[in-house]
């Protein structure tokens, strides 16, 4: 049964998951630090590539996620089976995908170590069952459950591949570990959910996946774009200096990512569902004030805090970097009201906010990294508007 966990305060729920949220966040930084310690630059740098696909990677389970949630929110005992039956598939899908593309990443990424490459494949799919435990718990509203599996999937995959790492000195060893832990997560993950068993499903969730996933990789491009950007456009210390200020920009992306969980659930249910759509994005937007006021007010403070001493002289304006992260925290929440109302059209705002971005900041806005940011904010800030102008409508007309 799940619904014992729907009673918890809504404070408790919001805790439960930042807590996991921020442990995930917190053992990928120590993988980073880590292994830049330990590796030579060349294969950190190697690692740091076949991270960054691992990311895209994950898109499949975030959108099974968001999906299994919406629908088992709906009708938490008669959709259990099917949902279960279609992440098995997903996941399948997703490990033959990664095998058949591991000859065409090894020269594309110019990767010595065939091996590396291969474990990552078998990353992802572990990876991608994970995604339907998180839905699973999310539809049912366990948040402390959900929480603590966030934490425990990050603490096992970083884990494995940090006694791997430390054992071979490899990067091959390395995501070894990796895909190891996440398998042994998703054990648990399997036995936290009660052991479920797979069902039949029907072909049209299948599109609401892969709806869910693309809808959702476009919001992953858009969060990284600008740091991608200035990396191209800025000379070497300007991009290094811009990378200070994205930290920022993660933090007021991250902070009300709680809110955003908890939301999805109520969408699945057309009774209340636009309060609890105003409610998720007034308490999004007063969580990132406090963080856009700090930055204002300590915004050199905070510089030299995150870069160190080689940032003292630095007039970044990071506020500016904390605006983004508001922006697309509530771009987030907007989307997947879109994706609870199966809205397949408003996916293609945030592709068109990524165009508007690239076009800003390739043709006019990349002197500095105040510009570049400013580029981040404008695209993000025609996303959030076009996105209530549709959410508006759309409630009209229902």
């Amino acid at each position: 049964m799940a619904v014992s966990s729907t009673r918890q305060p809504v404070r408790g729920q919001a805790l439960a998951v930042t807590a996991g949220v921020m442990v995930a966040n917190a053992s990928g930084y120590v993988l980073t630090v880590v292994a830049a310690r330990v590796l030579n630059p060349a294969a950190f740098g190697e690692l740091g590539a076949l991270l960054a696909v691992l990311l895209v990677g994950a898109v499949p389970a975030m959108g099974l996620q968001t999906h299994v949630a919406l629908k088992v929110a709906a009708d938490p005992d008669r959709l259990r089976r099917p949902v279960v039956g279609l992440g098995l598939a997903v996941a399948g899908a997703v490990t033959a995908v990664a095998g058949v593309a591991v000859p065409i990443a090894v020269p594309l990424l110019r990767v010595p170590d065939v091996g590396a490459v291969v474990w990552l494949a078998l990353c992802v799919g572990p990876l991608t069952l994970n995604g339907l435990w998180h839905g699973l718990l999310q539809g049912d509203r366990r948040y402390a459950l959900f929480g603590a599996l966030v934490a425990l999937e990050a603490v096992g995959r970083v884990g494995g591949a940090l006694i791997a790492l430390a054992w071979t000195g490899t990067t091959a060893g390395t995501l070894a570990g990796a895909a190891l832990g996440t398998a042994l997560s998703t054990t648990v993950g399997w036995l936290a959910c009660g052991r479920p068993g797979p069902g039949r499903f029907v072909a049209a969730d299948v599109r609401e996946v892969l709806h869910a996933g693309q809808a959702l990789l476009a919001v992953v491009v858009l969060v990284n774009l600008d740091l991608l950007l200035a990396r191209h456009v800025l000379p070497a210390a300007a991009s290094g200096e811009y990378a200070v200020g994205a930290v920022l920009t993660k933090i007021a992306y991250w902070l009300p990512h709680a809110v955003a969980v908890t939301l999805l659930p109520r969408l699945a249910r057309e009774e209340g569902s636009g309060r609890a759509l105003g409610t998720a994005l007034a308490v999004c937007a007063g969580l990132d004030s406090v963080v856009v006021l700090g930055a204002a007010l300590f915004g050199s403070t905070a510089t030299r805090l995150i870069g160190g001493p080689s940032y003292v002289d630095s007039v970044l304006p990071l506020w500016a970097f904390a605006v983004a992260g508001t922006l697309l925290a509530l771009a987030q929440m907007l989307l997947y009201a879109r994706i609870a109302g199966r809205d397949r059209k408003a996916t293609l705002l945030v592709w068109l906010a990524v165009v508007v971005e690239v076009g800003l900041v390739m043709l006019w806005l990349n002197d500095s990294p105040g510009q570049t940011v400013a580029a981040a904010v404008v695209a993000t800030a025609l996303l959030v508007g076009s996105g209530f102008v549709v959410e508006a409508r759309s409630r009209f007309r229902s």
